[in-house]
């Protein structure tokens, strides 16, 4: 685990990529980074929830440069470089480093399907030309290939900078199957958001979770209930999360996050094409779960 850092746990969330009439809206983004940084343990920049497969690799890196600007130092910024193109992975891990970020993270190539082998060899490829810790991105749902324990396993081996993983599945046996393998500092991040929990009380490290755009707070208060013992308190606030966190997925991620966001004054709910906006009819069910959540996201700013 040399050389990640010790601030890489609890709430890391992953921001949206803010437009304004098809333009990042860079000024809104460092607001965001300001907002949500302070209020938990650093956010990543350009996971799935920032659209990094409709923003060019220019926008991705300037997005990195920007928030490790807003940080400062003060919380850790981890930039999300995946591609399903090796070489844009590497060149985009180089400029995430040359940024200044904190760590990167490296999702499963989408669309490419390649073998466990394959991945194995990816990730150790990508880790060797950085010297910042990197995290992979296992989200099989949307990559359509996921990396197994074994393969996680063999990839620390060969790459002792790779010092973590997020998972957004719901197999929830991974997270103890790696911890047995690799050990409790080996960082683990939920990404599947009704399951912040579960994951976190069966050995996670942290929460990368779309709903910290909206109630940072709320989840960062999650890890830290978890981490202090408290699980009675953290189960009650899974609980009052719960419908909120399955709502973020009525639509595609991010729509209905933005959504939710504009209509607590947190920005526009623009998405880039080939997302569309939500129909009216899913707009009302998000709404309509987010403003009877008891965690109020217009409670949150006003604080």
């Amino acid at each position: 685990m040399s050389g990640a850092p010790q601030s890489l746990r609890g709430s890391i969330v992953p921001l949206v990529t803010p437009f304004a009439d098809g333009a990042v809206d860079f000024e809104a983004f460092e607001a965001s980074v300001e907002r949500v940084g302070t209020a938990g343990d650093g956010v990543a920049i350009t996971g799935t929830s920032g659209e990094p497969t409709s923003l060019s690799a220019a926008e991705r890196a300037e997005l990195f440069r920007r928030a490790v600007a807003v940080a400062a130092g003060r919380f850790p910024v981890v930039a999300a470089t995946g591609s399903p193109n090796q070489t844009d992975t590497v060149a985009l891990t180089r400029e995430a480093e040359a940024a200044g970020a904190d760590a990167v993270m490296v999702l499963c190539p989408a669309f490419v399907k390649p073998s466990q082998e394959g991945l194995r060899r990816h990730f150790v490829t990508v880790a060797a030309a950085t010297e910042l810790p990197l995290v992979i991105y296992n989200i099989p749902g949307r990559a359509g290939v996921g990396v197994t324990g074994a393969t996680v396993e063999a990839i620390v081996a060969a790459a002792p900078n790779v010092v973590g993983l997020k998972h957004a599945s719901n197999n929830l046996d991974m997270v103890t199957d790696l911890l047995l393998r690799l050990g409790d500092d080996f960082r683990l991040f939920c990404g599947l958001e009704s399951y912040s929990y579960p994951f976190l009380a069966v050995g996670g490290a942290g929460l990368m979770s779309a709903i910290g755009n909206l109630l940072p707070e709320s989840i960062a208060e999650l890890c830290a209930l978890v981490a202090a013992d408290d699980h009675a308190g953290a189960l009650r606030l899974h609980r009052e999360l719960f419908r909120i966190n399955e709502a973020v997925f009525f639509d595609t991620n991010p729509g209905p996050l933005k959504a939710m966001m504009a209509d607590a004054g947190l920005g526009s709910d623009e998405v880039r094409p080939p997302l569309a906006p939500l129909s009216e009819e899913t707009r009302a069910r998000v709404l309509e779960v987010a403003r009877a959540c008891p965690r109020n996201a217009r409670g949150e700013v006003a604080r």
